[in-house]
């Protein structure tokens, strides 16, 4: 895989993604399903954002690796949230992450009026090797 990020400008570096992302001689392209904090046994978070946005994470990561694949492999990364005022009071776990994998992904942030049940943010990802 061969990977091209275009960003005509750098202050979205600071914000933890690119403009946008080329990818040729592609082996494999994941499309991953929205990731949130749900627990092992189907259950949905009632925690704060924080707690959520982590175990989404976690999540994401637990089906790009069982895949076979690696989050470095991330291109595409949408974000829905419930309040975007809360994820960005922890928006340092979000680019803490992005860097411990060095992901360059090209991203959408969506505040949405509600997610299922308790849910405060979804990670959807498209995954490339």
């Amino acid at each position: 895989m061969e990977k091209r990020i275009i960003n005509p400008w750098q202050w979205q570096n600071a914000r933890g993604y690119a403009q946008a992302v080329e990818v040729t001689q592609v082996a494999g392209t994941l499309y991953c399903a929205g990731q949130a904090a749900v627990h092992p046994d189907g259950s949905s978070s009632t925690d704060d954002m924080r707690s959520q946005l982590l175990l989404a994470i976690e999540n994401l990561e637990q089906v790009i690796s069982q895949a076979g694949y690696d989050c470095q492999g991330i291109v595409r990364l949408n974000v829905y949230t419930t309040s975007s005022a809360e994820l960005f009071a922890c928006f340092d776990v979000f680019q803490a992450w992005i860097n411990k994998h060095g992901i360059q992904q090209a991203s959408t942030l969506f505040e949405v009026p509600s997610l299922f049940e308790t849910l405060k943010v979804e990670l959807e990802a498209t995954v490339v090797r």
